[in-house]
């Protein structure tokens, strides 16, 4: 049976992701983590995309992109993503084969029930992967992650994240803002400990 098309939408928000082949930890290394930032940066410089925000764990990555009218579709954004990141870690583990376990996995967050509090919510949820994952105790204190562009106006990393303009709804300054989104942290902290 042949796979379903990708929905290809101009200028929506992708939350997108992909594991590592049999699902090993094959980036758990921090050498690999920051060679999948470098590659970002690299995909950032070839075509036109913003990066709402990432997570880069042992098995696996997630980003958030809002593709850009009349630039490249997602499909090619993440093929060229996933291709180049592929080719270093095998050159440099002398190795040969897929990288990836299967291609991949998409939601657009512009279709959902309520796309502000669904991207809000999944920007929270990302940066909990490395506390679920015993990285961290704090989402604020992994390195592989953007939580911290929505929670330090001046933050900078080796990518450039820009602000999803749902975020910039949440009040007229900055500062305003960051107390809103840290409601939605406070939320999804409780719904944490209740399972």
């Amino acid at each position: 049976m042949p796979r379903p098309l990708r929905v290809c939408v101009e200028g929506a928000t992708y939350h997108v992701y992909s594991r590592c082949i049999d699902r090993r930890d094959l980036m758990g290394g921090d050498i690999y983590k920051e060679m999948l930032v470098d590659t970002l940066r690299m995909t950032q410089e070839k075509y036109v995309f913003d990066l709402i925000s990432y997570q880069i764990l042992d098995n696996h990555f997630h980003l958030v992109v809002v593709t850009k009218p009349g630039e490249a579709s997602i499909s090619r954004i993440m093929q060229y993503f996933k291709a180049r990141f592929a080719e270093r870690f095998n050159r440099r583990n002398g190795r040969t084969g897929p990288f990836w376990n299967e291609r991949f996995g998409d939601v657009i967050v512009d279709l959902q029930e309520n796309p502000v509090f669904y991207l809000l919510w999944l920007l929270w949820y990302l940066a909990f992967n490395a506390v679920r994952k015993n990285k961290v105790c704090d989402p604020r204190a992994y390195r592989f992650g953007a939580i911290n562009f929505y929670l330090d106006e001046d933050h900078r990393d080796g990518v450039i994240v820009v602000r999803h303009r749902f975020f910039e709804t949440l009040g007229n300054s900055f500062r305003e803002r960051v107390e809103r989104f840290l409601s939605i942290e406070d939320m999804y902290r409780k719904r944490m400990m209740c399972f």
